[in-house]
Parts: C-alpha cells; sequence; structure tokens
C-alpha cells in the first residue's frame, strides 16, 4: 500500500503549484511500483485540503494555468492504475473537494465538510467539481452547491453519494488503510479491470457499459491469477495472486 500524506499546516494544507507537483511525483512513482497495490491520500493537522491557494492564484492568467497544468493532479489520479483511496478529516473545499471526488473510495470522518466555493471568491469549479457532483448527486443538488458555495456535512454528503463510508472522527485513515490492504490482497488485474469497467462504463449507454464490462471479464479469463483464484477456492485454501 501507498500512503501520501499532504502536509502544509499553515495553510491548512490548500493546494499550491509546488503541491500539486509534489503529488503528481508521489503518484506516478507509486503507480509504477508493483508492489505497492492501492494508495491512500489524506491530509494533516485535521484538515484533509481546504482549498486551493488563492494568494497564488489571483494573478495567474489562463495561459499560466495551461503551461501550469494546474489541473494535472486530478487527471493523474483518475488515470492512475492502482485503486486511490481518500481520507478525509475537517475541511474538504474547493480543490480539496475535487481531490477527494476524483478518488475512487472516499472514506470521511463524521464532522469532514466538503464543498465548492467557488463561487465566493468570483470563479467556478474547474477540475472536476461540477462534473463529479453531477454525476453523484445529480443536476439540482450540483447547482445548489455550487450556487451557493455552502459547505456540505459529511453525511450529507454521504446520503448524496458523494462519500463511500462515513466513520468517526479521527478514523478516516485508519479505515482508508484496513480498505487498501484489504483490495491489496485482491487479484491486481480483477481490481484494475472493475475500476476500468466502473470508470468507462459510467457515462456509456447501458448495451455499450455492459459490453465493456463483458470484455474485460472475458480477458481475465487469460489470466494466472483467474486460474490461481479458482484453484484456491476448489482446493479451499488462499489464493497467492501475482496481477499476471
Amino acid at each position: 500500500m501507498g500512503l501520501l500524506s499532504i502536509c502544509r499546516p499553515e495553510r491548512r494544507n490548500a493546494l499550491n503549484l509546488r503541491v500539486k507537483r509534489a503529488i503528481v511525483e508521489h503518484l506516478q512513482r507509486l503507480g509504477a511500483d508493483a508492489a505497492v497495490r492501492a494508495v491512500v491520500i489524506t491530509g494533516s493537522d485535521g484538515y484533509f485540503v481546504a482549498g486551493t491557494d488563492i494568494a497564488e492564484m489571483e494573478h495567474m492568467s489562463p495561459t499560466d494555468h495551461v503551461l501550469g497544468a494546474t489541473d494535472e493532479v486530478f487527471h493523474v489520479i483518475r488515470r492512475s492504475s492502482k485503486p486511490v483511496i481518500a481520507a478525509v478529516e475537517g475541511y474538504a473545499l474547493g480543490g480539496g473537494c475535487e481531490l477527494a471526488l476524483a478518488c475512487d473510495i472516499v472514506i470521511a470522518a463524521e464532522d469532514a465538510r466538503f464543498g465548492q466555493p467557488e463561487i465566493r471568491v468570483g470563479i467556478m469549479p474547474g477540475a472536476g467539481g461540477t462534473q463529479h457532483l453531477l454525476r453523484a448527486a445529480g443536476r439540482y443538488k450540483t447547482l445548489l452547491w455550487s450556487l451557493t458555495g455552502d459547505m456540505i456535512p459529511a453525511r450529507e454528503a454521504y446520503l448524496a453519494n458523494l462519500v463511500s463510508e462515513l466513520v468517526p472522527k479521527g478514523e478516516a485513515l485508519t479505515r482508508a488503510m484496513a480498505i487498501a490492504e484489504q483490495i491489496a490482497g485482491m487479484p491486481p488485474l480483477a481490481v484494475q479491470s472493475i475500476r476500468d469497467a466502473v470508470r468507462w462504463g459510467g457515462d456509456a449507454p447501458l448495451e455499450s457499459a455492459l459490453a465493456i464490462e463483458r470484455r474485460l471479464f472475458e480477458r481475465l479469463f487469460d489470466s494466472r491469477d483467474q486460474k490461481e483464484g479458482m484453484r484456491a477456492f476448489l482446493e479451499k485454501r488462499a489464493p497467492a495472486y501475482q496481477g499476471r
């Protein structure tokens, strides 16, 4: 398992370009490590990520955003070959909310707060906020939250399908690591295929999505892990998966 902790306490872990680039570098390194089968992203000092650094962003031009690839970190998470789990304590606002929603699984403490408050500083979400909210919570909740900039309590976020599981305060990381460990024990090719089916199929028409799922299912029958998993089941022993 890999653990990536964002530590910028003086700014409540707000994302600036340096932090974003560091996250990208670490995610790429963890993605290339065959021994790492799941990644957990968390914050520090009671915060996940309180937003993007407004002081840095205030004077940026459209060209600065393009040249600085300010949204690259979110694409890297979505394209990751390993499951990425967000462990959220405290605030996950603006870019922090988008960072969490780019992950595959979101574990949140009961006192966590989500939100897209960009409208309150004259802009809008620009790294997936409106689109992830729309696909999870629907049009009306998305517009309510994005147009008011109000914070979303963790339980409301859970009921709106933005959060996978709620845990008591202070236990998000422990639970996320336990889930990562459980996933790490699963056959890697099947894990990746399930993620691909959900991500590719989520925006496709049903018949196309079913075809995607079926092809991924059939391909797994060429894997050693499929043979090992079924043989171990029949022999009543623990499987030894190799990711092949």
